[in-house]
């Protein structure tokens, strides 16, 4: 008499780990929009006197402050839109690196981690929604045709 064993599986079909990993991805996007939008743009945009301190130490004074706080603002929500959100990650990831060099240089390395910490996730997005900027290149190239 011979046994028979099944496979031994993880527990989740492909698809149901397909989904976790979309709902988990996705969840991540809208944890970073509320972070961008609120903790990080908002005191810019409203000038509080933290973000006021800090861009007058760095010399750039309010012009910075609320260009800074409107280019977050505008990655933030554009996290949440499909055709935007690998951009948006990309763009958002590359005013991490500038924030990273301006800890490390105006304030001595302070909290330099955290730009590097928020790069990771921010990659992760870039990456795995890249498909979308095919179809955000569709939409530009038919506004040209258009215009």
């Amino acid at each position: 008499m011979s046994e028979t064993t099944a496979p031994v599986t993880s527990g989740a079909s492909p698809t149901a780990r397909g989904r976790l990993a979309r709902v988990a991805l996705r969840s991540v996007q809208v944890l970073l929009a509320l972070f961008y939008g609120i903790a990080s743009a908002l005191p810019k945009l409203i000038a509080h006197p933290s973000a006021v301190e800090s861009f007058d130490k760095m010399g750039w004074g309010s012009a910075g402050m609320y260009a800074i706080g409107a280019l977050e603002l505008a990655g933030a929500v554009a996290l949440l839109v499909p055709v935007l959100q690998s951009v948006a990650a990309m763009a958002l990831s590359a005013l991490m690196v500038g924030a990273f060099i301006v800890q490390l240089t105006v304030f001595d390395g302070q909290y330099a981690a955290t730009p590097l910490i928020l790069i990771v996730p921010l990659a992760l997005i870039a990456w795995t929604r890249r498909a979308h900027n095919r179809d955000l290149l569709a939409l530009l190239r038919g506004a040209g045709r258009r215009a």
